[in-house]
């Protein structure tokens, strides 16, 4: 019986009947039969040293297998067979590829990991439906020309090979969302990765990358970045410009300092271990309310500043292996704190013993040696200066900050049952370069006046809970838009001239009227799915995702 993995020599499958042998490989004819019917052929750990013809001919040799087959037998339908869109060949000793791949022209999913490729067939360029290719853990040293001409692709798995490049037309798979780079020789990353802006999970960790390109900030549905053990020396400001930022890896560089992570609001894990950080200061920590893991040890940090209680949700701190004295005592307020790592630190202001007793018991402590802050007063006035992007706009009452707006890129005008917006918080808007606008929870029925001076930077607007039955059709005309939410309106249809926002990659429409799709000409899906409804259709597509 194979087994999965490398051998000393070819195991052949047990069987019996008719085999193919012409390549010194046998593939048993039930198997073959097997991948007509069902659209899915697994040759994993055969020892093959090279694909059967018998595999590239699965379609054309049926009949010649097939001329004694009952008409009777629903079994042995050869005349109903489904097109192959599956083709496992992992861990195998395969050192090349045929062209004959283009047979297979319906294949979504394609899996040569741990092989010993190191090149692929131009014929790949043409498969069309490709979603998912893997070819990690064999002999790259480039990416083949031919994967970057398939543009369907939505996961590329290219880890563990010797790949030292990777070309500038990789930017032409604008629907990948997941891209695996690592372990690789890679010193530095193309500029059109920046083009890839549906990616939502990145991994270029163990590679010998010393810069990123600054396009990197235009990768706006990136969730999880890993660029572990590598050599950066800086990170790119427009890295803060990641909206949809979740986990960000940066373990095991050469990091003196990080850019403000302006927009990661989204941002839950933050992992700067074994680095070179000197200091982490108010400004960093204003950006990062949202992260619950923040991973600081082994840097070279010499006092944490009290505006770590910035952090509300925090739930695990390492401080490991620093130059830390002491702690800011306003720690100990943070409730959500589970977990805090001080190994190998010269603590001085907190003896050994408490230490060791735990994070409660630390948190305990800290907290005892400060009175509860009191609240800051509430501003009943709005307006008080916009003079150097300070103080608070918006007329009457809590108002707006100019001084976060100008930091985050962020206007939030929410929950104030507003039908306008003052003219004042758009002057200041335009002039911070605001990106993102949330205006949700008020009652507008229309986009607000002067929306349009953001044209140009507007990446997120969030008009949800509003009382909206029609959208202008000036939507449009913002052509960097990535995510609108229109949750909880009254809208019955979206006007036709969204198909020109190219950049778009989320729009939220829960919780409005019916979304009506009549007098369109579909092919798929099929009128017959169409016609059983909403949930139906849900059902269908959902059906429909390579898995």
């Amino acid at each position: 019986m194979a087994t999965r993995g490398r051998r000393g020599r070819p195991v052949l499958n047990p069987g019996f009947g008719k085999e193919d042998t012409k390549n010194g490989s046998t593939i048993h004819p039930t198997i073959l039969k097997q991948a007509r019917k069902s659209g899915q052929l697994n040759l994993s750990g055969r020892s093959l040293a090279t694909v059967p013809d018998a595999v590239w001919s699965l379609y054309a040799d049926v009949s010649e297998e097939s001329k004694d087959v009952s008409l009777d037998n629903s079994e042995d339908r050869w005349w109903d067979s489904a097109e192959l869109t599956k083709l496992i060949l992992a861990s195998n000793w395969l050192t090349s590829l045929a062209e004959g791949l283009s047979n297979f022209g319906a294949l979504t999913v394609l899996d040569l990991h741990d092989n010993r490729l190191e090149s692929l067939p131009e014929a790949l360029g043409g498969l069309k439906n490709l979603q998912k290719l893997d070819i990690s853990r064999n002999k790259m040293f480039e990416l083949p020309e031919c994967v970057t001409k398939a543009v369907s692709l939505r996961t590329l798995h290219m880890a563990h090979n010797q790949v030292a490049r990777i070309d500038e037309r990789i930017g032409n798979l604008n629907n990948l969302e997941d891209l695996d780079v690592s372990n690789n020789q890679l010193q530095a990353l193309p500029r059109r990765i920046g083009h890839l802006s549906r990616l939502s999970k990145f991994n270029a960790s163990n590679n010998k990358i010393q810069r990123l390109p600054p396009d990197v900030g235009a990768m706006f549905g990136l969730r999880y970045c890993d660029l572990t053990h590598n050599q950066l020396g800086e990170l790119p400001n427009n890295l803060g410009h990641l909206l949809y930022l979740e986990q960000l890896y940066v373990r095991h560089n050469h990091l003196a300092d990080i850019p403000l992570l302006t927009q990661c609001s989204k941002l839950k894990e933050l992992h700067l271990g074994n680095n070179r950080i000197q200091q982490i200061t108010m400004a960093h920590l204003e950006c990062l309310k949202s992260v619950t893991v923040l991973d600081l040890r082994d840097n070279q940090l010499t006092v944490l500043p009290e505006a770590i209680t910035l952090l509300e949700g925090l739930e695990r701190l390492d401080l490991s292996n620093n130059n830390l004295i002491g702690l800011p005592f306003t720690l100990g307020l943070i409730v959500s704190l589970k977990s805090i790592v001080l190994d190998g630190n010269p603590m001085k202001s907190i003896r050994r013993d408490i230490i060791m007793r735990g994070t409660m018991e630390l948190k305990k402590y800290l907290h005892n040696r400060i009175d509860e802050p009191k609240p800051p007063p509430i501003s009943s006035q709005g307006l008080e200066s916009t003079e150097g992007q300070s103080g608070l706009i918006g007329g009457t009452g809590d108002g707006v900050s100019a001084h976060d707006m100008h930091t985050s890129k962020l206007l939030d005008y929410s929950g104030k049952q507003a039908t306008d917006v003052p003219l004042d918080v758009w002057a200041v808007a335009e002039k911070s370069g605001v990106m993102t606008v949330d205006i949700s929870k008020n009652k507008f029925s229309d986009l607000p006046n002067n929306l349009m001076l953001l044209q140009d930077t507007l990446k997120v607007l969030n008009l949800g809970f509003n009382c909206f039955t029609t959208l202008h059709q000036d939507i449009s005309l913002f052509m960097n838009l990535v995510s609108l939410d229109l949750r909880n309106n009254s809208l019955s249809a979206l006007p036709a001239d969204m198909e020109s926002l190219e950049n778009m990659r989320d729009i939220f429409l829960s919780c409005n009227r019916s979304l009506l799709i009549g007098g369109n000409s579909f092919r798929n899906p099929r009128p017959a799915v169409l016609a059983k409804g909403t949930l139906a259709l849900l059902e269908y597509l959902r059906n429909k995702i390579v898995t």
